[in-house]
């Protein structure tokens, strides 16, 4: 959690949370509407390379279209700022940024913000699938690491 003018520093220290110290910019890729002061300096803008360069990657960072508290979902709706899909389900690590006025009380007043034309990616906790025997398996599809950043 941060104050406004606090977010691109918190978004280095999200990345250092999610990948460990040794990361270099090279690692990351941004949503091409990514707030510039929210980038981390050298870091790669997301320029629609094939999607299969994007799972090469150790971390994305996109905003949110909202957030939902009642669930604690994060909504992407394929926007700049958020990125296109692939740009949360590749990278190993996913640093979201929300701010305040993006989170709402619950699910009705989220999708009410919500425009249903776009692709709307929403997470609401790790990936997972059970197999034949129900064993549990988490961090199937997506990234296995997810960092928010409430700003505000």
């Amino acid at each position: 959690r941060c104050s406004p003018a606090a977010i691109g520093a918190t978004v280095r220290a999200a990345l250092d949370q999610g990948l460990g110290a040794g990361w270099t910019a090279g690692d990351v890729v941004v949503a091409p509407g990514l707030a510039e002061a929210w980038r981390p300096s050298g870091c790669d803008v997301d320029d629609d390379r094939p999607a299969v360069q994007l799972a090469d990657r150790a971390a994305s960072v996109t905003a949110v279209a909202v957030g939902i508290a009642e669930t604690g979902t994060l909504v992407l709706d394929g926007s700049a700022a958020c990125g296109r899909r692939a740009l949360s389900l590749l990278p190993d690590c996913l640093v979201c940024v929300v701010t305040a006025d993006q989170v709402v009380g619950s699910v009705p007043e989220g999708l009410a913000r919500l425009d249903p034309l776009r692709p709307l990616t929403m997470v609401s906790g790790p990936s997972a699938t059970s197999d034949i025997e129900l064993q549990r398996v988490e961090g199937v599809h997506g990234p296995r690491t997810l960092v928010v950043v409430l700003a505000g």
